[in-house]
């Protein structure tokens, strides 16, 4: 039996996931009526505005401190170009298809964090990440409709999410998260103010809805997740993050009509279990609740 804390911790992580499903499908659709860059500086604009408002009164101005500028402009620099190049893939590719790709990010993380981190990487990772590409490969098939050069455009997403997940490793030294938070939603807002007014185009009252509800969706995913994390381990909870590729499923299913083939299930399975491996925890390390 789960533990209350520990059930509590799972449970924030389906919530976070499952909000991360639906900002990603939210996304493909308004990416069919907007240009991509107006549709994340809009999230950025309305999920910085927020974590403003329940951060201000929590933490004050303290929040704005941090001893790594340079790394934070980085990490924020890092999400911008993941939001750009994975939501441009979307735009051609079906949602699920896309974000298994895009989960790709945990092998590609274990490659980098020898020469960037100085982590040794154990042998079981090592197969993992060789399990994980041949998931790809798989899932793409050379000669398969997804094997195009867009798809390009989620691999490039998934090495700028692996930097920004290694910058992340950094700042967990030095800085709190809240303020990693802010600070990455700020740098995104303020990069793309100076771009987004050139591809500006007014929404409808609907879809100036579904935008509201996009930045609403990524704030409140962060703060589940950074909840989860602070009730059961990341080994713990890693399993349950590839839960996303489920929910991107059904909502790639019943709105937008897609069903994955046999090829791209096969793969993805092959990806969650190459991702939960190479996640795995040290032989004879405990485990403990992150506080």
């Amino acid at each position: 039996m789960f533990k209350p804390q520990l059930l509590q911790g799972i449970l924030c992580m389906c919530g976070a996931i499952f909000l991360f499903a639906g900002s990603d499908a939210l996304s493909k659709y308004l990416a069919g009526f907007y240009a991509v860059v107006m549709i994340i500086w809009v999230r950025y604009i309305i999920h910085s505005s927020l974590m403003l408002v329940v951060m201000l009164p929590r933490s004050g101005f303290a929040v704005f401190k941090t001893r790594n500028p340079g790394l934070q402009l980085l990490r924020g620099l890092c999400m911008v170009g993941t939001n750009m190049l994975f939501i441009s893939a979307l735009r051609y590719i079906p949602l699920a298809e896309g974000t298994a790709i895009v989960y790709l990010t945990p092998l590609i993380v274990t490659i980098l964090s020898g020469p960037l981190l100085g982590e040794r990487v154990r042998p079981l990772q090592w197969f993992a990440v060789s399990l994980g590409f041949v998931g790809v490969l798989v899932m793409l098939r050379p000669g398969g409709a997804l094997f195009t050069p867009v798809s390009l455009l989620a691999v490039g997403a998934a090495f700028t999410f692996s930097l920004y997940q290694l910058i992340t490793r950094k700042l967990n030294a030095t800085d709190s998260s809240a303020t990693t938070n802010l600070l990455s939603g700020l740098v995104g807002s303020a990069a793309l103010t100076f771009i987004a007014p050139f591809f500006w185009q007014t929404p409808s009252a609907h879809h100036a809805l579904l935008l509201l509800a996009l930045g609403v969706s990524a704030l409140l995913s962060h703060l589940l997740m950074t909840e989860a994390y602070k009730h059961a381990n990341p080994a713990t909870l890693a399993p349950f993050t590839y839960g996303q590729l489920i929910f991107a499923g059904l909502i790639g299913y019943l709105f937008f009509g897609h069903i994955p083939d046999l090829y791209s299930v096969i793969g993805i399975t092959i990806i969650c279990a190459s991702g939960i491996l190479v996640l795995s925890p040290k032989p004879g390390a405990g485990t403990r609740n992150v506080q």
